[in-house]
C-alpha cells in the first residue's frame, strides 16, 4: 500500500468510526425515548371547570425538567398568579389564548397569542389569561418543582 491509499483508507477509517460514535449513541438514547401519541395522553382537572393537565415528561413536583400539556376550557378566566419555575416556556397549540401581565386582571393588558405562538415567562412574574372563546391548548416546558401562587384579588 502506498501512502496516499494508507492516508485515504486511514481517512476513511475515521469517518466510518466517527459516524459510528454519532449513530450508536443515538440509537441507544432512542431506546429510552418517550412517546405520546395523542390518544395516549390524559389530563386531570383539579376541579370541574378548571384546566386540566396532562404531564408529558417528567414531574412538576420535582427538580427538573418538565413538560405538560394545559387545556383551558372556553371562557375560562386565569386570575392573577405566578410560578416559581426558573425557566418556563409555553406553546399555544390550538385555540386563542388572550395573556397579559401584572398582578390585576387588566383586560387591557392581554395580548392575542394565536396557535402557534411561543412565549417565555421570567420567574415568579404575575400574570393572567383566558381563554375567551374557544378551548385553548397549551404546551409548557419548565424546570421543576413548580406551583401556582395565586394573587388575591380587591373585591368588586
Amino acid at each position: 500500500m502506498n501512502t496516499r491509499t494508507m492516508k485515504l483508507a486511514s481517512g476513511r477509517g475515521c469517518f466510518l468510526v466517527a459516524i459510528c460514535a454519532m449513530v450508536i449513541p443515538a440509537w441507544a438514547d432512542a431506546q429510552d425515548a418517550i412517546i405520546r401519541l395523542p390518544a395516549e395522553i390524559t389530563y386531570k382537572a383539579p376541579l370541574v371547570g378548571a384546566p386540566e393537565v396532562a404531564v408529558l415528561y417528567g414531574d412538576p413536583t420535582k427538580p427538573g425538567v418538565y413538560v405538560t400539556r394545559v387545556k383551558v376550557p372556553a371562557g375560562v378566566k386565569l386570575m392573577p398568579h405566578w410560578h416559581p419555575d426558573e425557566v418556563r416556556t409555553v406553546v399555544v397549540l390550538s385555540g386563542t389564548f388572550l395573556h397579559g401581565y401584572g398582578d390585576q386582571w387588566d383586560e387591557s393588558k392581554l395580548k392575542i397569542h394565536p396557535p402557534g405562538t411561543f412565549f417565555s415567562e421570567p420567574t415568579k412574574a404575575p400574570h393572567f389569561a383566558w381563554a375567551k372563546d374557544e378551548e385553548v391548548v397549551l404546551q409548557i416546558t419548565a424546570t421543576g418543582p413548580t406551583a401556582t401562587s395565586n394573587i388575591p384579588q380587591p373585591s368588586r
